[in-house]
């Protein structure tokens, strides 16, 4: 897709084009990365940009840490809470007792879709509120506390 040919309008015909595609390929989490698009249209960031604006307006996307979009559909419910939120329901979603093991940070990441180092880092604020216990390198982190509704809110 040339600018040339169309300078006025070309985000809003790759906000089409994408649309279709979330529409026909219902496994499709996460838009195409920026740079992908960049290249498979011939155009600049700023153009790929305003085209992932019009799907947010939509309700279509919604950009995710790391400068990523994620395809928001109609139904779905999505859990917006910090990560440290959302870990520290482990504790009560699993029925974790105090001094109980907690899961590794690699399967963490794996239940939540994201990387390890995020989820260290969610960890490591856990550890400094005082509902985890460090367990050092190699070590098995364990809970401490159980938070309660009013601390994880």
């Amino acid at each position: 897709m040339s600018q040339a040919a169309s300078p006025r309008g070309t985000f809003q015909q790759i906000a089409d084009a994408l649309k279709l595609e979330i529409d026909n390929d219902r496994g499709m989490v996460e838009l195409p990365a920026v740079m992908e698009l960049m290249e498979r249209y011939g155009v600049s960031r700023g153009v790929v940009l305003r085209a992932f604006q019009v799907l947010r307006r939509s309700g279509d996307a919604e950009p995710v840490p790391g400068g990523r979009w994620r395809v928001v559909r109609s139904g779905d419910a999505v859990d917006r809470r910090p990560l440290e939120e959302r870990i520290a329901a482990v504790i009560t979603d699993d029925c974790l007792a105090v001094g109980a093991p907690f899961p590794s940070a690699s399967a963490l990441a794996t239940r939540f879709g994201v990387s390890r180092p995020t989820v260290t880092k969610a960890l490591d604020k856990l550890e400094a509120a005082g509902v985890l216990a460090s367990g050092g390198q190699g070590k098995v982190r364990t809970v401490r506390a159980v938070p309660n509704r009013e601390e994880r809110s």
